[in-house]
């Protein structure tokens, strides 16, 4: 691996690399970033597989952030490797004029797994993109343009998505968005029959992942669709980051047994490999929206040969691994064995919850999260705040992972905790 690291990036040494890649940041990336990631002590990745990710030094990290939720099957899963190099070799993207044999296969998986009657499928690039892509159909379904969706969401920052999400701090600078966006509280659905009237349609996490890791009471999902129905309006569950086994459940939304309209996915649809997205719908939804215009809504790079050929083995593999299963077993030992270390630190921390192996731990005081991230890092465990509740600590590894990780994730977090205390104390 050292042969090949170096053949990529070069032979210098490792702090001529990190200083490279810093200035390359700073001066061609994004400087205010690279900033605050040099204070915090932030490496430099070289290589990951599985659970484990390399920085320059060769140290080793348990990825608990998880790219957010995209590495489901960890990092540079064999099967998924394997898939697109053998693609790679015959065709990467699309002509676009012919059929694509690889796009209708990873069509056909995806309408087999998903609840329900969901059957047809638009591939992009990413979860913004589906979201996008979902807002449209909704629209061209229903002759509506209203869309309803909640406070803390998020959806992505494209600028539809974007209208949809419900942090005014990533909305405010890029006013006016669209028009005839509400927003109702998360996880209570009696104000939506009100709130419904005359929309296109409902927007909302199965669980809230950037809003703080937001589990809403079982049923939920079942009275927000069930407002939909008596409205007219459809119901789309945005499952970008918390679908494909995240949460212990093939999709979150079957927690409650519900079956949407619309559902929108990308993170881990393709394992972690290649960039890809898709929202799925209903026939009678997709044929009242583009049954007589099939090009209102296309993509040149959306369902290429390559991230479809991902797409089929990240879903093979999460089937016949039985990740769904783990992730609901790994879930409840990462959930009991913080809510242990938050008993030992009322103090530090408000809460611990989560569904799966989506798990937040909710801070008393979002200055502490400046003392554990850096300590979970040194000691060798990635973690990340969540974007819309800078109180909560995501912890979000593959579903690949061990109990052995798991375990030596926790004794990072009680590290972590425990250091923040002993420098800040109650804050």
């Amino acid at each position: 691996m050292i042969e090949e690291r170096d053949a990529l990036y070069g032979a210098a040494s490792p702090a001529a690399l990190a200083e490279e890649t810093y200035e390359n940041y700073r001066r061609y990336v994004n400087p205010a970033l690279a900033r605050v990631m040099k204070l915090s002590g932030s490496p430099v990745e070289t290589h990951a597989h599985a659970c484990t990710i390399w920085d320059q030094n060769g140290k080793a990290y348990l990825d608990f952030a998880g790219g957010y939720g995209v590495f489901t099957l960890g990092h540079t899963h064999a099967r998924v490797v394997e898939a697109v190099h053998a693609q790679l070799d015959l065709m990467a993207l699309s002509g676009k004029t012919m059929f694509d044999p690889m796009l209708g296969r990873a069509a056909k998986r995806l309408a087999e797994l998903a609840p329900g009657d969901l059957q047809i499928s638009f591939w992009c690039n990413s979860g913004t993109e589906a979201v996008e892509g979902a807002m449209k159909l909704v629209r061209a379904a229903t002759g509506r343009a209203k869309i309803v969706s909640t406070h803390g969401a998020f959806h992505g920052k494209t600028l539809g998505a974007l209208s949809a999400s419900g942090r005014e701090t990533f909305r405010a600078p890029f006013a006016p968005l669209l028009e005839r966006v509400e927003h109702v509280p998360f996880g209570d659905a009696s104000g939506l029959d009100a709130a419904l009237e005359g929309a296109a349609a409902f927007i909302v996490e199965p669980v809230q992942g950037e809003g703080g890791v937001n589990v809403p009471a079982a049923g939920y999902l079942r009275a927000a669709k069930e407002a939909c129905e008596r409205a007219g309006a459809l119901f789309v569950a945005d499952e970008v980051q918390t679908g494909l086994g995240r949460c212990g459940f093939r999709f979150a939304c079957e927690r409650d047994g519900v079956v949407p309209d619309v559902m929108t996915l990308a993170k881990g649809l393709s394992g972690g490999v290649v960039p890809v997205g898709a929202f799925i719908a209903r026939p009678a939804v997709w044929e009242r929206a583009y049954g007589k215009a099939p090009l209102l809504h296309t993509s040149t790079f959306g369902g290429n040969p390559l991230a479809c050929a991902a797409a089929l083995a990240a879903m093979a593999a999460l089937e016949e691994e039985h990740l769904v299963e783990n992730a609901r077993v790994r879930g409840e030992q990462l959930v009991q064995g913080a809510r242990a270390i938050a008993a030992q630190y009322p103090a530090v921390v408000a809460e611990v919850r989560g569904l799966g192996l989506l798990v937040g731990v909710e801070l008393t005081n979002e200055g502490y999260g400046g003392a554990i991230i850096p300590e979970m890092l040194r000691h060798g465990v990635t973690a990340a705040w969540t974007l819309n509740q800078q109180r909560v600590i995501r912890l979000e590894p593959p579903l690949v992972v061990t109990h052995a990780e798991v375990a030596a994730a926790l004794d990072a977090l009680r590290a972590g905790i425990a250091t923040a205390y002993e420098k800040l104390g109650p804050l």
